[in-house]
């Protein structure tokens, strides 16, 4: 689980990351339950947390917890925290779960389609009645969290295979805002590119930068794995590469974005 109150960096140079931003702004300053959708890496925790930053809530705790980090057993003892003596090897006095940390201000539940069945009931009756149990306790603690979820599975059809509760699903989707892949925002790339550079250049003390070749190979490539693909390539050039990072320097996979095939291309042409 991540604790923080600095304000999340949020680079917006495209329409459709426009739009994101503006359900964002719009749906901040109440307390509705909000599902961020989209692929892997596209930055829907950064977004969650600018939720965060641009509500009520700003100023008190922003909890995130990714539900895949954490084996579903020690999972309930996480977020709900226990009393002293609930189970063997419990410490001595309990331990306050992060809904409770959390209070005043916001939860992110990242990953929430991994949530165990049984947990999914319990997360629900939390969203309905605004109090939490410890484990081992059966007295309540009246709860006032904000609670947001993230998921790069398509929850719905989880719902229809039986993998998650359709009540908990449409509580939690009174507000659902999809992060759009890089590819559908490219324009992004060079502004994050320079970000990413600045921030890893100030980190190893290099001043490594992209010529204007090597810019345009990475706009033009698909990243499958979205922003989190593209701080992953710009920290690992920073690092191995030269003061001035041309084609011949990025990884083969990227040299090699820019070849377009026609169906009439002989193997010889291509």
């Amino acid at each position: 689980a991540e604790s923080s109150v600095d304000k999340p960096e949020v680079i917006v140079k495209s329409q459709a990351m426009q739009h994101t931003m503006d359900m964002i702004a719009r749906v901040a300053k109440t307390d509705a339950t909000v599902l961020f959708s989209g692929e892997t890496g596209v930055g829907k925790d950064v977004a969650a947390h600018m939720l965060h930053s641009l509500s009520d809530r700003s100023h008190s705790p922003y909890i995130q917890l990714n539900c895949a980090a954490i084996p579903g057993p020690l999972l309930e003892s996480e977020l709900f925290g226990y009393v002293s003596g609930a189970f063997t090897g419990a410490k001595r006095g309990g331990k306050m779960g992060l809904f409770e940390v959390a209070q005043g201000g916001t939860l992110l539940l990242d990953e929430i389609g991994e949530l165990p069945l049984e947990l999914q009931a319990k997360i629900l009756r939390v969203l309905q009645n605004k109090e939490v149990f410890k484990v081992g306790s059966s007295k309540a603690k009246a709860l006032d969290v904000r609670i947001i979820a993230a998921t790069n599975r398509d929850l719905k059809r989880m719902v229809g295979e039986n993998q998650f509760r359709a009540d908990l699903y449409f509580r939690l989707c009174v507000m659902n805002i999809v992060v759009p892949p890089l590819r559908e925002r490219k324009e992004e790339i060079p502004y994050l590119i320079s970000h990413f550079l600045k921030v890893f250049n100030n980190k190893y003390g290099r001043s490594v930068a992209l010529d204007e070749r090597a810019l345009s190979l990475l706009v033009q490539n698909e990243w499958v794995g979205n922003v989190r693909e593209l701080k992953n390539l710009v920290e690992r050039l920073v690092i191995m590469g030269d003061s001035v990072i041309t084609p011949e320097h990025l990884p083969l996979e990227y040299q090699w974005s820019t070849v377009k095939l026609s169906t009439s291309s002989s193997l010889r042409q291509a």
